[in-house]
């Protein structure tokens, strides 16, 4: 078999040739038009825009022989934007033309019961499963998704792309195609290479069929039966990393002290003891963290480069190479923050926020944080009545890899008002303590205020408008950090989790305060948070990823097992 990888150029398909190389497999990647011609099997993975995603196939002269390749019959295995670019077209991207291989389009989503960009774990339904050839799809296993737009599964309105559905997932009440399967042409919506164990034996279960069987499989029957009715999207458990050099220089995990990294050292040399600031706190090595959350179940991994960079974020080679190693042992999605920003090396060249993204993406991530620089934007933003400039990192990056590919991170901090008085610009978003709420919170009000640099730099700007504007700006995801809840163990903030959830349509991400696996079910019940985010707990042992997903199914919460 002369297997090869397509890679259009914008988008993580590390990530892929990482789980082919664990698998076993080896490979070669299109760098030619004329490499198509020595191919035997193809799989064309990744993330991105529709339109991006074309144009990086045209400007390459790839998209003519791909489409050639796929009609002459021999094995493809399009993922994601490998299985989009199939269609006709993409109401993504309008002006852009797909290979019309299944006649149909892809729409987006629509927000009216639902988060969108659909994001996390989901199954996959078949259509008729006693036809279906073991290509590695299991109905029992969860998937992840990370996508806005889709194909729709509907026979009566659109029946030629029916005829290609091969399983279905639902999200809320719409229903899609999560893969087709016909003739020598298979696709997945979700991505097996982020998809863990179950992802893995996809991959492996159709490349280990003879070539001859992969050419000619058979189409499944999608009116045999119709997919049950259920939306199967589960509760993600994430864990996050605080990366930053210690003073010898090696990269380390740390976790602060509402922000302070440092060890404490009580120095009772002189009459009065003093608390003076030690080493960096040392919990671990990333690479070893990430790979041991993996197995233990994490659904998502975070690494947060907190450190200043050495040169430049593209010269910061040590946090490139974390990330390089950690998307060899770790098959679920993994995010990197820190630095996302248009830059100047030493020598004055100037690096944009997509260039630094990009750096990131190809080195195997598949999504980026961005803090700071988000909240200037939003000001910006705001300031020139509710326009994007068209350069923010935001904005750049949404637009060539998609806005799933983009989380924005909020450090928000309460400030506290006397609601008897205050007639302030956020008198609307006050948040008022319960009656029998803890003992600090009792008959106070407090609006929520955005910082920057790491909650050491207030700015005047609410968590609301923040979380509005980063969402029309392109942000595909909202991390939710509360200052004040952050390392006190005493649960998720739910009355900042809740404001936020109720004033956005994409999904948001809980973070700070978790002490216990009940404050994990606590978050989900009350806020409808797609996730929620850990990390002293899990670092020190306190609290393991398994017990939190044990707690969940306890409480009759979707976990990923």
């Amino acid at each position: 078999m002369a297997l090869y990888l397509l890679d259009y150029g914008a988008g993580n398909v590390q990530s892929l040739a990482n789980s082919l190389r664990k698998l076993g497999h080896e490979f070669t990647w299109i760098k030619a038009p004329s490499d198509f011609d020595k191919a035997t099997s193809l799989i064309f993975p990744g993330v991105g825009a529709f339109g991006s995603a074309i144009q990086g196939l045209k400007d390459r002269g790839l998209l003519e022989p791909l489409r050639e390749y796929i009609k002459s019959g021999r094995p493809y295995f399009g993922i994601c934007i490998g299985l989009q670019v199939l269609f006709e077209s993409s109401a993504e991207s309008p002006e852009s033309q797909g290979l019309a291989i299944i006649p149909a389009a892809i729409e987006r989503f629509d927000d009216l019961d639902k988060s969108v960009p659909h994001i996390g774990w989901n199954s996959a339904d078949f259509l008729d499963r006693d036809t279906s050839p073991d290509e590695g799809i299991q109905e029992s296993s969860f998937y992840y998704f990370v996508h806005s737009f889709c194909a729709k599964y509907d026979p009566k309105r659109n029946p030629i792309s029916a005829e290609w559905a091969h399983t279905t997932t639902q999200y809320g009440q719409e229903l899609f195609i999560a893969s087709v399967l016909k003739d020598n042409v298979f696709g997945t919506q979700f991505h097996p290479e982020k998809s863990g164990e179950a992802g893995l034996q996809l991959i492996d279960s159709w490349l280990r069929q003879p070539e001859a069987v992969r050419s000619r499989l058979p189409a499944s029957a999608p009116l045999a039966r119709l997919p049950r009715p259920r939306d199967n999207l589960t509760k993600r458990v994430i864990a996050c990393m605080d990366v930053r050099a210690n003073d010898q220089g090696d990269l380390v995990v740390t976790k602060g002290d509402q922000y302070d990294v440092r060890e404490k050292v009580v120095d009772s040399s002189s009459a009065l003891a003093t608390q003076a600031a030690g080493a960096v706190r040392n919990l671990g090595k990333p690479v070893s963290l990430a790979s041991q959350y993996y197995d233990q179940g994490a659904d998502e991994i975070c690494l947060l480069n907190i450190t200043s960079f050495r040169h430049s974020p593209l010269q910061d080679q040590p946090m490139l190479a974390v990330v390089r190693a950690a998307a060899e042992r770790v098959f679920v999605p993994l995010t990197i923050g820190g630095g996302i920003k248009d830059t100047i090396d030493p020598d004055g060249r100037k690096r944009s926020a997509l260039e630094v993204a990009g750096e990131y993406f190809r080195a195997g991530a598949d999504k980026v944080s961005i803090g700071s620089e988000a909240v200037y934007a939003s000001e910006e933003y705001i300031k020139n009545n509710r326009k994007g400039s068209g350069t923010s990192a935001i904005e750049t990056i949404a637009h060539a890899y998609g806005r799933q590919a983009v989380l924005v991170s909020i450090d928000p901090r309460r400030v506290y008002v006397d609601p008897s008085f205050y007639d302030g610009p956020f008198k609307d978003e006050l948040v008022f303590g319960a009656p029998d709420g803890p003992d600090d919170e009792r008959n106070k009000a407090w609006w929520y205020q955005c910082t920057v640099s790491g909650g050491r730099e207030s700015r005047n700007l609410s968590v609301v408008q923040f979380a509005k504007a980063s969402e029309e700006l392109g942000a595909g995801e909202l991390l939710i950090n509360s200052i004040d809840r952050d390392g006190t163990g005493r649960g998720f903030d739910l009355d900042l989790i809740r404001l936020v959830k109720s004033n956005v349509r994409i999904p948001v991400i809980a973070s700070s305060g978790a002490g216990k696996a009940r404050h994990f079910v606590d978050v989900f019940q009350a806020t409808g948070a797609e996730a929620a985010l850990a990390a002293g707990i899990f670092h020190r042992g306190e609290v393991g990823i398994g017990e939190v997903k044990d707690c969940l199914k306890e409480h009759a919460i979707s976990a990923r097992t």
